[in-house]
C-alpha cells in the first residue's frame, strides 16, 4: 500500500535535489561565456519521477524547480524559457515511455533535443528573430550530448532506488 506522506517525502526530496543541481549549474556553468548552455541536471530528478510515477508528479517537481531555480538565480524571461523548454520535454518523454520500449537513455535525449526546441520556439516568438532558427543545429547536438548523459546518470539512479508504489514499466 503506498502512503501519501511516503510519497509526497519522495517527490519533495527529489524536487530539492532538482533544486541543488540547478544551484550547482549555475555555479559551475559548462560554457563560461554563455551560462544558458547546460548540462540538464536537474532534468535527472524529473526523469526519475516520471519513470517512478507519473506526468502529474514530474511535472510538479519541474514547475517547482524552474520557479525555485529562477527566483533566486534567474530571470522572469529565462524562467519563460524554462518553462517552454521543460513542457515540450516532458510531454515528448511521457509520450516516448508510455508508448514505446525506449531506453531512458533513448528517451532523455529525445527529451534533451526537445527541451532546447521549446526554448528555441519561444525564443523566437518572444524576441521574433527569426535568425535565432540559425541555432538549431547547435541546439540539436548539445541536446542529444546531454541527454545521453543525463539519461545514463537516470538509469543507474533507476536500478539502485526502489520506490513504493511506482508505476510498473
Amino acid at each position: 500500500m503506498k502512503s501519501s506522506t511516503q510519497h509526497l517525502a519522495f517527490l519533495a526530496m527529489f524536487t530539492s535535489v532538482a533544486i541543488i543541481f540547478g544551484y550547482v549549474e549555475h555555479l559551475f556553468p559548462i560554457v563560461p561565456s554563455n551560462p544558458f548552455i547546460k548540462l540538464g541536471l536537474a532534468n535527472l530528478a524529473v526523469l526519475f519521477i516520471l519513470n517512478k510515477y507519473s506526468l502529474k508528479d514530474a511535472a510538479l517537481v519541474s514547475c517547482v524547480r524552474i520557479i525555485v531555480v529562477n527566483t533566486i538565480f534567474g530571470t522572469f524571461s529565462a524562467m519563460i524559457w524554462a518553462f517552454a523548454g521543460a513542457a515540450l520535454s516532458l510531454l515528448v518523454m511521457a509520450a516516448l515511455l508510455r508508448y514505446t520500449d525506449l531506453s531512458l537513455i533513448g528517451i532523455s535525449v529525445a527529451g534533451g533535443v526537445a527541451h532546447n526546441i521549446g526554448q528555441l520556439i519561444a525564443d523566437a516568438l518572444i524576441v521574433q528573430n527569426p535568425h535565432i532558427l540559425r541555432l538549431f543545429p547547435i541546439l540539436i547536438v548539445t541536446g542529444i550530448i546531454t541527454g545521453l548523459l543525463i539519461g545514463y546518470l537516470t538509469q543507474e539512479v533507476s536500478r539502485r532506488v526502489h520506490v513504493e508504489g511506482e508505476k510498473k514499466r
